[in-house]
């Protein structure tokens, strides 16, 4: 499944919420692909994930997972069994941590969600690296050997910053997939993010999947900011 898709990061602080945001989309012949973090997970469990999926969307399931290798294992198992689409490590958890993830991951017909790894946060600057977390290297070069490592444990892709999907693409090749938080309209503020671009140069330059939050869920429209991510980075209109 290495398909291009904007995946709508559903960061809501209830079920309630985020069901309420979705019905906005009720009338839509194509169904978003959303993105469930921490906030919404801690919040409503894995009866959310049960309720979307029955619904029909797809689900990537963003929990970042970095523990030691038995612990993400088993962790890992108990995700897979939610039926999600798409779930998350950190690549700093080491190559034995992901490769322990999709054993965990791997159901007993051989199928699996797809397994990406994050390289390293969009509100991470290369300052904040090497002066917090003493990672001599470039953020460029840092990159790619986590991204290097992940495809060497067998992951599918990584999440990067879009500023870095072409880099990876030349370290893993073009299979390896790169989905990319980070996202902007030009004429968007930044919130949070340091390392971001807007969803038509995210297409240029290589990301198979755009993660879009505040552009969308706060928008006055969120439908037509959806349709607006999706006629940008998949060339698709669907008003």
């Amino acid at each position: 499944m290495n398909a291009k898709d904007v995946i709508i990061a559903c960061d809501f602080g209830s079920a309630d919420a985020c069901l309420a945001f979705l019905d906005k989309f009720k009338d839509e012949k194509r169904k978003p692909f959303l993105k469930i973090g921490m906030e919404l997970f801690y919040a409503a469990g894995p009866e959310i994930v049960r309720e979307l999926k029955k619904r029909g969307f797809k689900i990537f399931l963003d929990l970042k997972l970095h523990d030691i290798p038995n612990t993400v294992k088993k962790a890992m198992k108990v995700l897979s069994g939610l039926d999600v689409d798409m779930v998350n490590v950190h690549a700093a958890g080491t190559i034995e941590m992901m490769r322990a993830a999709i054993e965990g991951l791997t159901r007993e017909d051989g199928t699996r969600p797809l397994l990406i790894a994050v390289t390293q946060l969009t509100s991470t600057s290369e300052k904040a690296m090497r002066e917090q977390l003493l990672i001599d290297a470039s953020i460029n070069d840092t990159i790619a050997k986590y991204a290097q490592n992940a495809k060497e444990a067998g992951l599918d892709g990584v999440v990067c910053s879009p500023l870095e999907a072409s880099l990876v693409k030349e370290a893993c090749g073009n299979d390896f997939m790169t989905i990319t938080p980070g996202i902007r309209f030009a004429d968007s503020k930044a919130d949070d993010q340091v390392r971001i671009t807007d969803p038509a140069k995210a297409r240029e330059i290589g990301s198979d999947y755009i993660v879009v939050g505040r552009p969308i869920t706060a928008a006055e429209d969120p439908v037509a900011a959806y349709h607006r991510c999706v006629k940008d980075f998949l060339a698709i209109d669907l008003d």
